[in-house]
């Protein structure tokens, strides 16, 4: 199994568009790192964990009167453009896992025998709430984990905060200019606490040139 993946969080039109349908303030101007991120992962064989909402109406999370902390409005509804995946950060060959249980032994023959990225749907803003996600991160049991996209001080802070409690070995790198918060001060103060924890914080252009002198050392 992979020692480096990336983990994409969120990447989706409705986040990441201003004419989108629960728009993450600035998240346009990420677009070049993530499509930075997303090339060098491909060009490299590594492996992107991605996640993506994947909504109904009757998910919890959605309201028409939302709080914006347990609840927001409609986004990324399924069989949407909004749902998509901006083009910046398409999957090579995903293979796509839903939040019902899979057996652990049929899950772990996927993985072994794909070769493509992964993507993990939910219906939550929490990664984890796909029962399939843990298994998924222990079965590909990496090292080192590259991690951005949005929101930071919603879905980020969940798949953070998951892998910390569950690979707290884990070397865990979180690309500051490749992530946008809703609420700035929330996510500065995410970022001192991260920082705490051990989170790197590197920006796109100094991971890649780290990367890439490991790759010529």
């Amino acid at each position: 199994m992979p020692a480096l993946i990336f983990w994409d969080v969120d990447t989706q039109y409705d986040f990441i568009y201003s004419d989108g349908r629960l728009y993450v303030p600035d998240s346009e101007s990420i677009i070049p790192e993530l499509e930075k991120l997303s090339r060098y992962a491909h060009e490299h064989s590594i492996v992107v964990v991605a996640s993506a909402d994947n909504h109904e109406l009757t998910d919890p999370e959605i309201s028409d009167a939302p709080d914006f902390r347990e609840t927001f409005p409609p986004h990324c509804m399924r069989g949407t453009p909004g749902q998509q995946k901006v083009e910046s950060t398409a999957l090579r060959d995903p293979l796509v896992i839903e939040p019902a249980p899979l057996p652990l032994d049929d899950l772990t023959t996927k993985l072994q025998v794909h070769n493509g990225d992964i993507l993990l749907h939910k219906q939550r803003f929490d990664v984890f709430s796909n029962p399939n996600a843990g298994p998924v991160l222990e079965i590909l049991d990496p090292d080192e984990i590259v991690l951005y996209g949005v929101a930071l001080d919603v879905c980020n802070k969940f798949a953070i905060e998951g892998i910390l409690e569950r690979r707290p070995e884990v070397t865990l790198t979180l690309v500051t200019d490749a992530t946008r918060p809703i609420n700035p001060a929330e996510g500065e103060r995410l970022l001192s606490e991260w920082r705490k924890r051990g989170v790197r914080m590197k920006s796109t252009q100094a991971l890649l040139t780290k990367l890439r002198s490991q790759v010529h050392a």
